[in-house]
């Protein structure tokens, strides 16, 4: 007798998606993001929101004169909210596809999945593209990093430089921006072009004065300036237009998963675009879509430091434009 109801259930494609790849690929999207790769990571969240203190005022010790009188003090502490939000992608691929692979698909689809993620969490965080209404606020209201060392009138102009020695470690240059605020970079994240731009700073005698860059897997190359790491994220997440260079102290800007990566496999269902049009019929088209999600929270507390005390003028974060 005919049957007209067997369908690809999730045990049919399960195999596509050994369980020891989740663990895996949320290593590989911290890792394809360059901001979480230099950002410092919390303790995972038991909830959707974690309240963090962070000093807001600083203690005063004095010296006191024989028999004098000792002098109280205070420490405030101010509240930052971070609160998880949701990353998601679907890759939806043909059922005949997977019939006629030869090896298991998702190999391919995996490096890609990582690539999206990345991406999206480093132009949220940097330029503010798509970002959560949450995530601004946690910047301190601020739509990314750019956003933020702009109104705090931490950018310059490689164009208003006699060079781009003077633009970086001069005295006036990005680093002196960050140490005036009370930071010292720890890492920097460049557009491309500045690999060759920083290549061919020479000293006198035609020597190169930076150390030379190399290349780490197929995400990023790497360099070196005044100590700290340059990534140049292969990715496209760097625009150019904004910015050529972010340096910052980058363990101020914080990160906590709130729930790891999770996969739904779907045979049936559509996908549809937002204004409601249809893009696939997964039944109709004989598809399977895989979705990836995950939740996390991104802030940047911006604690009292001793050296710019008025957090409307500190900026753990500096940017070098054209």
């Amino acid at each position: 007798m005919t049957s007209y109801d067997p369908y690809i259930s999730t045990a049919d494609v399960a195999g596509l998606i050994p369980i020891e790849y989740t663990n895996d690929l949320l290593q590989k999207v911290t890792e394809a993001s360059a901001v979480l790769r230099l950002g410092r990571r919390l303790r995972d969240m038991p909830t959707s929101t974690r309240v963090m203190p962070v000093v807001s005022v600083l203690p005063t010790a004095y010296f006191v004169a024989e028999a004098g009188l000792k002098v109280s003090t205070e420490v405030n502490w101010a509240n930052k909210t971070l609160v998880a939000e949701e990353l998601a992608v679907i890759c939806p691929i043909p059922q005949s596809t997977l019939d006629d692979s030869g090896y298991p698909i998702w190999e391919q689809v995996k490096p890609l999945i990582e690539e999206a993620a990345g991406l999206a969490i480093d132009q949220a965080v940097m330029y503010g593209t798509n970002i959560p209404a949450a995530w601004t606020t946690a910047l301190g209201a601020h739509a990314g990093i750019v956003a933020l060392a702009l109104a705090h009138s931490s950018t310059l102009s490689l164009a208003a430089c006699a060079d781009m020695y003077d633009a970086l470690l001069g005295e006036s240059g990005v680093l002196s921006l960050l140490e005036a605020d009370g930071f010292i970079a720890t890492g920097h994240i460049a557009h491309t072009s500045m690999r060759g731009k920083i290549r061919g700073c020479r000293d006198s005698d035609g020597q190169p004065i930076f150390h030379p860059g190399q290349n780490v897997g197929s995400a990023f190359a790497t360099g070196e300036l005044d100590g700290a790491p340059i990534l140049y994220p292969l990715n496209g997440s760097v625009v150019a237009g904004s910015s050529l260079m972010i340096s910052g102290q980058f363990n101020q800007l914080v990160y906590a998963m709130r729930q790891d990566i999770n996969w739904k496999i779907s045979t049936e269902g559509v996908i549809s675009d937002n204004s409601g049009v249809v893009i696939y019929n997964l039944f109709q088209n004989d598809m399977v879509a895989l979705r990836m999600t995950m939740r996390l929270a991104v802030a940047i507390p911006n604690p009292i430091n001793r050296v710019q005390g008025t957090e409307g003028s500190r900026s753990p974060f500096a940017v070098l434009t054209a």
